[in-house]
């Protein structure tokens, strides 16, 4: 069983940056891939960014914008949402081994 807890949703005006976490436990370690995903309102879901030890992969919309990056000691991956559009309005996932989290909300106002 893994269990993964995202934080750090909330409002944002459009050009800025946030951050979010996602803190995993359970039957996880340090080389397992990470996932983010978000599903804008009235959308299906989407893959945003992966991290598989070293490498790491966006999806074209976020590339240059976003950064994923791990904390192994505290089992939590991050990304670093910068210069935000309102189309990055969505509920944002983190996923791994199949299991997901609950999903926090990023609006972005434009």
């Amino acid at each position: 069983q893994v269990q993964l807890v995202e934080s750090g949703g909330g409002l944002v005006q459009a050009g800025g940056a946030w951050i979010l976490s996602c803190a995993a436990s359970g039957s996880i370690c340090n080389s397992n891939t990470m996932v983010w995903y978000r599903q804008p309102p009235g959308k299906q879901r989407e893959l945003v960014a992966i991290i598989n030890g070293g490498a790491t992969h966006y999806v074209d919309s976020v590339k240059g914008r976003f950064t994923i990056s791990r904390d192994n000691a505290k089992k939590t991956v991050y990304l670093q949402m910068d210069s935000l559009k309102p189309e990055d309005t969505a509920v944002y996932y983190c996923t791994s081994q199949g299991f997901w989290g609950q999903g926090t909300l990023v609006t972005v106002s434009s």
